[in-house]
């Protein structure tokens, strides 16, 4: 069985959050500005990404995060909805590629490319030791802390 035979190109995803001041740069880092972070951008890039193929997959498999090329354009404030969009735009033998943008209002803030590797849950739990709830929030053998949404 292929788990990638039901993924297409031109699936798509958004995902809508309003900007808090834990999503800022200024939240992790002091003296930076209270501004939406990029590494949060790139999350809801993903988590878009994710949900774009997540209901086409086998039971027992979920897509990982395995690689992005990220532009933030624009900074955004507290309080502001941005909406981050995932298209497929290549199913490859192993993985799957994507190109993301994120939008606040008609303002692009971001673009680029995130490519997602489509795993069996079980498989990758023997095989690196990392639980369900650990893989649901990005937790993979290496990471030090947890991002979960």
């Amino acid at each position: 069985m292929n788990p990638l035979e039901k993924l297409t190109a031109g699936m798509t995803a958004e995902k809508l959050v309003t900007v808090t001041a834990e999503m800022t740069v200024g939240h992790v880092v002091p003296g930076m500005p209270e501004v939406y972070g990029t590494p949060m951008m790139i999350l809801h890039m993903e988590m878009a990404a994710g949900s774009a193929i997540q209901p086409s997959l086998p039971t027992g498999y979920v897509s990982v995060g395995m690689m992005v090329d990220v532009r933030h354009l624009a900074a955004t404030p507290v309080g502001r909805t941005v909406r981050a969009v995932a298209r497929v735009v290549a199913v490859e033998a192993r993985s799957v590629l994507f190109e993301v943008e994120a939008w606040d209002g008609g303002r692009k803030i971001g673009d680029g490319t995130h490519r997602r590797g489509v795993v069996d849950v079980a498989e990758f739990e023997r095989r690196f030791g990392v639980t369900k709830s650990a893989l649901a929030c990005g937790i993979l053998p290496a990471a030090t802390s947890r991002i979960c949404a």
